[in-house]
């Protein structure tokens, strides 16, 4: 019986897979045209599932040799003789693997990179030979890696220029882009070219063309995933409605499409809904996985990156899309943000609401939110939760922080202020997401999911009435995209002036209800 797959690469046999044969034609075109390249993709994006499914559709006119990177430890790297050697011994294994396929790789023959590219010269001529190698993030801390790649790049030239013959394609996996490869080792210490190196920048990989395959998945493409999983087990979901609501929590990103999928399959009892959907994004926030997990330990390695993001979710500033910029592409290639019409974007919801609670719990000693659980008791009762009391509770917690701390602090840190003081009464039974479209540097709509309800809420900062007219007006919008009556104002008014006053009252607007709050 097939699963949905989160933890190796998927094969049609034993999981279910999105169709990625239009995404596969794409490569083979490249491949067809004897490309070089690296498919640099984030954390569980299915670069290994890619390379699975390209050696099985290609495997009929091509000899695919699939490698990895993945545990083969330092001693590989520590001489050239030693990498050749292990290289060659796992291209020999490789090919055991190819019915009909005899091929003599002389590894206890090759002592450096000189000869291993003679010997690849004999073995490749009038072969059709593609050469993949899976995980290469683990060979870019090590010097003897940019010499295997150098000679790939002079075999590469060679043969263009018709005196020599070498892999017909190769194809590298792995996250980092591998044409920055040599400056990012001399920048980590890990290489020092010598001082008559007139090229010591070049790229040891710069025959590789771009890779611009959109290795996500869109809802089209999550459809034909759940009408394998329909035909098995004859739910009646509605795969136009459950595609489309999935993509909008995910944008697309694979590792998330799967797991919600698996939540629902194995964890909710085939709950093929929207409140199912919800009930799955639910269990994923909280869980711990590999790919938060790194998505954590990058924002805490550099502190450039984490202040680009915190500025993206918290301060709502706006930033060019622009890989020339090294923190822009660093965040593009760990897959946390993406391209919006040249804005840099959170990929998706669910990376926005775990960046979210990473940035509460980190700064939850300077914030000074903590909730007593006298009162999560009275906010949620009888499985309700009653968002009235919440933001009244909050603004009377919110009195004690503005006597202790600096304007600037609050207004650089009020949204953060709500919602980790709103965090601990949803935690575990609900959750929150932010509509990216609405945030800025004066105004965020939120949307919490509690049970069977949800409440829009919008967070602003005062700019004058003519402005908190136009809040009235926005919320509005939001509350009828969607379909509430009830919506929510919190406003943070940093005016020293005497017109500044607490306030915390309904309001009826245009037919809608609006509970405002100005602290």
């Amino acid at each position: 019986m097939r699963r949905f797959n989160v933890t190796s690469l998927c094969t049609p046999e034993e999981d279910y897979m999105v169709d990625i044969s239009d995404k596969i034609e794409q490569i083979c075109k490249l491949i067809d045209s004897r490309c070089y390249f690296t498919i640099n993709r984030a954390r569980q994006y299915g670069k290994t599932t890619t390379l699975n499914m390209l050696r099985r559709t290609l495997s009929n006119e091509y000899i695919c040799i699939n490698l990895s990177f993945e545990g083969v430890g330092n001693t590989m790297f520590a001489t050239a003789q030693s990498f050749c050697q292990r290289f060659l011994w796992q291209l020999d294994l490789a090919t055991k693997n190819i019915i009909n396929e005899q091929i003599e790789w002389q590894n206890d023959k090759i002592t450096d990179f000189d000869e291993l590219s003679a010997h690849l010269t004999l073995v490749c001529a009038n072969k059709r030979i593609i050469l993949m190698i899976d995980e290469v993030d683990k060979a870019s801390n090590h010097e003897v890696f940019l010499y295997f790649l150098g000679m790939l790049r002079n075999k590469f030239n060679e043969r263009k220029s018709g005196i020599g013959a070498t892999f017909h394609s190769v194809i590298l996996a792995g996250v980092h882009d591998i044409k920055n490869i040599k400056s990012k080792m001399m920048s980590d210490g890990n290489h020092t070219p010598a001082e008559s190196d007139n090229k010591k920048y070049d790229s040891p990989w710069n025959i590789a063309i771009d890779f611009e395959v959109d290795m996500s998945f869109s809802q089209n493409d999550i459809s034909t995933m759940l009408k394998e999983y329909e035909a098995d087990y004859n739910t009646n979901m509605n795969i136009a409605e459950i595609s489309s609501e999935i993509y909008n929590y995910t944008s697309g990103y694979p590792f998330l499409v799967s797991r919600i999928c698996k939540h629902i399959d194995e964890k909710l009892n085939k709950d093929w809904t929207l409140d199912g959907i919800k009930k799955a994004v639910n269990i994923l926030i909280y869980e711990n996985n590999t790919l938060f997990d790194d998505i954590y330990k990058n924002l805490s390695n550099s502190d450039n990156l984490y202040q680009l993001i915190y500025s993206i979710l918290i301060s709502g500033e706006s930033y060019t899309f622009k890989l020339g910029n090294p923190v822009i592409n660093l965040a593009n290639m760990y897959g946390i943000i993406s391209n919006k019409d040249g804005i840099a974007v959170i990929s998706n919801r669910i990376f926005e609401t775990i960046i979210y609670d990473y940035f509460i719990s980190i700064d939850q000693t300077n914030l000074t939110t903590k909730t007593i659980k006298g009162v999560i008791s009275d906010v949620v009762k009888d499985e309700k939760f009653d968002m009235e009391l919440c933001l009244r509770k909050f603004a009377d917690h919110y009195v004690e922080i503005f006597n202790e701390q600096d304007i600037k602090f609050l207004e650089r840190h009020g949204r953060l202020l709500f919602l980790s003081y709103l965090r601990p009464f949803i935690n575990g039974k609900g959750f929150y997401h932010i509509e990216s479209e609405t945030r800025n540097q004066h105004r965020m709509d939120i949307v919490v999911d509690y049970g069977q309800e949800q409440f829009v809420i919008e967070l602003k900062i005062w700019r004058g009435e003519k402005y908190n007219q136009e809040a009235y007006e926005q919320l509005l919008e939001y509350m009828e995209n969607k379909k509430s009556n009830i919506g929510y104002l919190l406003t943070f008014d940093f005016r020293k002036d005497k017109n500044k006053g607490r306030k915390a009252e309904w309001i009826e607007f245009d037919g809608k209800h609006i509970f405002e709050v100005i602290v």
